[in-house]
């Protein structure tokens, strides 16, 4: 995605969307042929984290975080929007959907704060994040790549683990 020239780091910004969109494509590649009963198979039995036991679970905590990540630098913005609640989807392809809706949400963040500061040195203007930290918009932009990989790795793992 190409932002306007009227974006404070137009090209930052659309470098992060970028790079995030690919992250996700990613994803999406390795759950496009999971069949229903492999998304559901719990996998991980010793797991305390409850987001962490199938692929269905694992799907479902990065869809939902991802919008928390849009959603906490709106909050920021002084918008009233609350975080969404775990939704466990049916099928692989209604993740797909429901990934692609998500980096959506994400993208249209820049759209609605075309001025929106990427890096902030000052800690009292950083975010405070529902898990304690305290990030920029790049910092925390550059969280939710990351996050989207090491789940798709965990799901690769996962599938290996299952065959």
């Amino acid at each position: 995605m190409i932002y306007p020239s009227s974006h404070t780091d137009a090209g930052a910004k659309s470098a992060l969307t970028d790079e995030y969109s690919r992250a996700i494509a990613e994803l999406k590649t390795v759950i496009h042929d999971v069949d229903d009963e492999t998304l559901y198979r719990i996998v991980d039995t010793e797991t305390k984290d409850e987001d962490c036991r199938s692929i269905q679970t694992i799907l479902t905590h990065v869809v939902r975080a991802g919008y928390g990540y849009a959603i906490a630098v709106r909050q920021s913005k002084g918008e009233m929007v609350d975080y969404r609640s775990r939704l466990r989807l049916p099928t692989a392809a209604a993740y797909v959907e429901a990934l692609d809706a998500m980096m959506a949400y994400n993208e249209q963040l820049f759209w609605d704060y075309p001025s929106l500061k990427l890096e902030e040195y000052d800690p009292g203007g950083k975010i405070k994040v529902s898990w304690g930290q305290l990030y920029d918009v790049d910092q925390l932009f550059e969280h939710a790549i990351v996050h989207i990989l090491r789940h798709r790795r965990q799901i690769e793992n996962f599938l290996k683990k299952m065959r």
